[in-house]
């Protein structure tokens, strides 16, 4: 049975990828959607002692901790409306979204708090800044867009930005500065920065449509961004000069980047040659393994953002169930849970990610060879 605090065997075994080598353990194996946290943050606690996923096993997605690697699974939240891709680890506490509501629960006693409520608002991922003193979350209310702050000691939040004419999503703390946050803006232009206080917004890179950038994250401590221009390249822009390079010349898809900011890790596709690890002063990269999954969503096959056009199209897949618990998923641009979403461990020496290619979506880790 199912339910906050319950505990389940382990899942654990272990595999060899058959053309890099690499040790791989497969952490889930549920006829179920597993997944891990998004890959703008590590699934993994910070002594790398655990890790936690997203499942929903229970019926409903839900968050769900393990003894890495082959501990007992231990059902951590038991809720509606959990946003599965919404949390992240600071210290001893996952952070997360469950429809307008921020919340934290402790790792070890399984407290729970509420952080902030924003009326009718539907909220997006957790980015937590450097010092842990503040949240960033995106936040859908209304016909409008807005960036969110909260306090993590629970003393309330506020909303410091509102648009009407963009959709605002992935906003994240810099690493280093506590008050820097970069957001996604769609339609383009994409990138953007803005103060915690709501002030200073600005517009990093002016493109249309036919320019798909995607994916942008801090390079490491860095002041600069790393960017997809899908499928061509992955590029860098500086935070000061705003000049725009390229970093090397292949498609990769979703990006993170090493504490240093000499490494991308990345998961590609059309074609999916792997999750790749990159090196960013030469541009060369090297496989790490290969996930085989899905990696659904037909707009990855063009080199544009999609138009209404073609959400009209994906319209009559949305129809239709196409998931285990008859979910309507986004055929456009996902399901997410079809993608690897690579991220880092603590100590960038294995990389966690999500395949679906026994059937189901499961949760693997594998070790950098």
């Amino acid at each position: 049975m199912y339910k906050k605090g319950s505990r389940h065997p382990s899942e654990c075994r272990e595999l060899s990828d058959s053309k890099t080598g690499a040790r791989i353990f497969q952490l889930t194996d549920d006829s179920s959607i597993n997944h891990n946290l998004y890959f703008l943050t590590s699934s993994f606690t910070p002594d790398q002692g655990r890790l936690i996923f997203t499942s929903y096993r229970s019926g409903k997605p839900n968050f769900f901790i393990l003894e890495f690697p082959d501990g007992e699974i231990i059902q951590l939240t038991d809720a509606d409306g959990i946003h599965g891709y919404s949390g992240i680890i600071f210290d001893s506490q996952l952070f997360y979204t469950q429809g307008s509501t921020i919340k934290a629960i402790d790792l070890d006693s399984l407290e729970e708090r509420v952080l902030a409520t924003f009326g009718e608002g539907s909220l997006g991922e957790c980015s937590i800044n450097s010092t842990g003193e503040l949240i960033v979350t995106a936040m859908k209310r209304g016909d409008k867009s807005h960036i969110a702050i909260t306090a993590t000691d629970g003393s309330g939040g506020q909303v410091i930005h509102t648009v009407s004419d963009q959709t605002i999503i992935h906003p994240q703390f810099h690493p280093r500065h506590p008050s820097l946050i970069a957001y996604s803006g769609d339609p383009a232009p994409r990138m953007w920065t803005i103060q915690s206080d709501g002030s200073e917004n600005r517009c990093l890179y002016m493109h249309d449509n036919n320019e798909f950038l995607v994916h942008e994250t801090f390079l490491g401590d860095l002041d600069e961004l790393i960017v997809s221009h899908w499928y061509h390249a992955l590029r860098r822009i500086s935070l000061k000069t705003l000049e725009m390079t390229t970093i090397s010349s292949f498609n990769a898809w979703h990006i993170c980047s090493n504490r240093a900011g000499t490494k991308v890790l990345c998961d590609t596709v059309h074609p999916d040659v792997g999750l790749r690890l990159v090196d960013v002063e030469t541009g060369s990269h090297i496989p790490i393994c290969y996930p085989n999954s899905s990696c659904g969503g037909s707009q990855w096959e063009k080199d544009c953002y999609a138009l209404a056009e073609d959400w009209a199209v994906a319209q009559k897949d949305r129809d239709r169930s196409l998931s285990w618990m008859e979910m309507k998923v986004d055929t456009v641009y996902g399901p997410q849970w079809s993608h690897p979403h690579p991220s880092f461990s603590p100590d960038e020496k294995m990389v966690v990610y999500t395949s679906d290619v026994s059937g189901h979506p499961q949760v693997y880790v594998a070790f950098i060879p």
